[in-house]
């Protein structure tokens, strides 16, 4: 790995802002010069401008570019630089310069510049060596803890980990990790999940965290809640904006007519919290954050078969759409709740996964239950969805046509019947999901497949992710290997670390945001296995 992954991060001012970790201050470049915006929980950046039409001169009135940025300063021609004194103040430092911008009424603002001023934040006095000193430290205790990886990852590794670093922001008492300073200003659960993953290996406390946030606020029915924002939480429908509510009527129910029930319903998201904990329990075992969890956990799992399944079957559905993660999938154009293979397989791993911590926490009985239970939810799965040549997708009851990538992920589960575990590996090989990039996320061949479509064809890293730790688990070491290094391929060669990938094309797909935090976490996590 290149000693200084630091000096591999370079920003454009357009998918990757100049930030700093806790501030919701975002510098990006605009037509007339620099811009400064303000993240905020669903609310366009367009909306909360805090300053437009920075511009810097010379003594003799010459435009001075911005000649780079880096995390610690946009640096501009002559000397002059804009820097982070801390999460909310931004100081311009320089000399003989000219700075002139617009605040967002309209009014013109500028300065004579001759050392250092404080251009957003509050009053006080500052100096620019100091400023910038403090900036390069902390950046670079910051990368002296990404994980090692190889040479010709580094770049998109350290673009990551930066990612990582300036996506954190105070939310709910706690410093959580949100998915984007772009449009997803909030700790949205299974992203913080994923979140975890990544952070455990530089800060398990921050990782443990992450998951928190969602124990801290779980319901009185066991249920965590969809999304913990600086307001509060996002836990049924009637807390989803208007927007959301107009957007899934576009498509949900659309291809027979079933169409959202009226009233409130819970919204969640998939059951990976156990999977979570275990993996920060394995890289820093915390036995009292194991004892605290545990029976959170136990609730939370309890709760889909409580209160998921509503035709009593024993396998648990996704009751909205947000639920499962897939806001957009094909799979909800044929109605309002849908059981795809993936939400029960998650619940197996679930359960195994509670059997680990009860056995940490010297509980073999309950252990030995759990474990039983992992059995007895694998055979149900197979006896209820293994058709003999795919698991079905049941969607208002009915089975659904579209092929999805979910139905590969009953492999998560590591329990499967050897002959149908190799099953689907044939598939997932198959030209309808394999190729240069794969997995998309409906395959290739299918009437619904689109490659730039959220969760109609791109490929999404937290699937690929998922995939392999199933193909790992159900014995297929070898396709597990061949998805990894494709995947790191696509991100490493794509420029960014966006939300989701063309799968033809491994660019960044035209709706998906940049700077996206469980991309980012992911292929760090790949990435560090060497």
């Amino acid at each position: 790995m290149s000693p200084d992954p630091h000096g591999a991060v370079e920003l454009d001012l357009d998918e990757r802002p100049f930030t700093e970790r806790g501030s919701r201050l975002l510098v990006t470049a605009g037509p007339d010069g620099l811009r400064v915006a303000r993240a905020e929980y669903e609310t366009r950046l367009a909306d909360t401008l805090e300053l437009t039409g920075l511009v810097l001169r010379d003594a003799d009135g010459h435009p001075l570019p911005v000649r780079a940025a880096t995390p610690t300063a946009v640096e501009f021609a002559g000397g002059a630089a804009l820097l982070f004194a801390d999460p909310v103040t931004l100081v311009l430092t320089g000399q003989d310069v000219h700075a002139s911008w617009r605040l967002p009424d309209g009014t013109a603002r500028q300065l004579s510049l001759d050392g250092c001023h404080v251009l957003l934040g509050p009053p006080g006095e500052w100096s620019a060596a100091a400023v910038r000193a403090a900036a390069e430290a902390r950046w670079a205790a910051w990368f002296a803890r990404m994980p090692a990886v190889r040479p010709d990852l580094v770049v998109a590794a350290a673009t990551a980990w930066w990612t990582l670093a300036v996506n954190l922001l105070p939310i709910a008492g706690r410093e959580g990790l949100v998915p984007s300073k772009y449009g997803y200003v909030g700790v949205w659960n299974w992203d913080a999940l994923f979140h975890a993953v990544a952070l455990r290996h530089a800060d398990p406390a921050l990782a443990r965290d992450q998951i928190l946030l969602f124990l801290d606020h779980q319901l009185p029915d066991g249920r965590l809640p969809d999304v913990v924002h600086e307001h509060g939480v996002l836990s049924d429908t009637t807390d989803l904006p208007r927007s959301d509510h107009a957007r899934l009527a576009e498509h949900v129910g659309t291809a027979n007519g079933a169409r959202p029930t009226p009233g409130p319903v819970p919204v969640t998201k998939p059951p990976l919290a156990a999977w979570a904990v275990w993996k920060v329990h394995e890289t820093a075992p915390d036995l009292p954050f194991l004892a605290a969890a545990y029976p959170r956990l136990v609730r939370a799992h309890r709760w889909w078969f409580a209160v998921s399944d509503p035709d009593g079957d024993g396998l648990p559905e996704y009751l909205h759409p947000y639920s499962s993660g897939l806001d957009d999938s094909p799979v909800w154009d044929h109605g309002p709740r849908a059981e795809p293979p993936d939400l029960n397989s998650y619940l197996v791993l679930e359960a195994d996964r509670l059997a680990d911590i009860a056995d940490a926490l010297g509980r073999p009985d309950e252990a030995a239950d759990w474990r039983s239970r992992a059995a007895a939810h694998t055979d149900l799965l197979v006896a209820r969805r293994w058709d003999g040549t795919r698991f079905t997708t049941l969607a208002a009851g009915a089975p659904v046509p579209v092929r999805t990538a979910l139905d590969l992920m009953p492999l998560f589960t590591g329990r499967l019947p050897a002959d149908i575990a190799a099953a689907l590996d044939r598939i997932l090989r198959s030209p309808a999901f394999w190729g240069e990039r794969p997995v998309p996320t409906v395959a290739f061949d299918d009437p619904a497949f689109d490659p730039e479509a959220m969760w109609r064809g791109p490929v999404w890293l937290n699937i690929n992710y998922l995939l392999i730790e199933g193909l790992r688990r159900s014995g297929f070491a070898g396709t597990a290997a061949e998805l990894r290094a494709r995947t790191l391929a696509m991100v490493r060669d794509a420029g960014g670390l966006y939300e989701y990938w063309n799968p033809l094309t491994g660019t960044r797909a035209r709706t998906a945001t940049s700077g996206f935090g469980w991309s980012a976490a992911l292929f760090v996590d790949l990435a560090a296995e060497g």
